[in-house]
């Protein structure tokens, strides 16, 4: 998977989860400030990181991500 690709599929998953749409989303967007940063939707975040794309991320890792962008190069460093 390129990063365009995972991009994407992150992208998505944010968009069911937080209740946005995919066009709003950019790899600025902030988890605190412009999604609200909900902890217990990261804990479902990470949980469907983990299903879909088959890769180990820690929660405390992933909430200390700030923007989606931070994310993205989390996971693709498990991968």
């Amino acid at each position: 998977m390129d990063r365009k690709e995972l991009e994407e599929q992150i992208f998505e998953m944010i968009s069911q989860l937080y209740k946005k749409d995919v066009e709003e989303l950019t790899l600025e967007t902030t988890f605190a400030d412009d999604l609200g940063g909900a902890s217990v939707l990261m804990v479902g975040l990470v949980s469907e990181i983990e299903n879909e794309l088959d890769v180990m991320i820690q929660l405390q890792e992933a909430a200390a991500c700030e923007t989606i962008g931070d994310l993205v190069d989390k996971v693709e460093e498990e991968m």
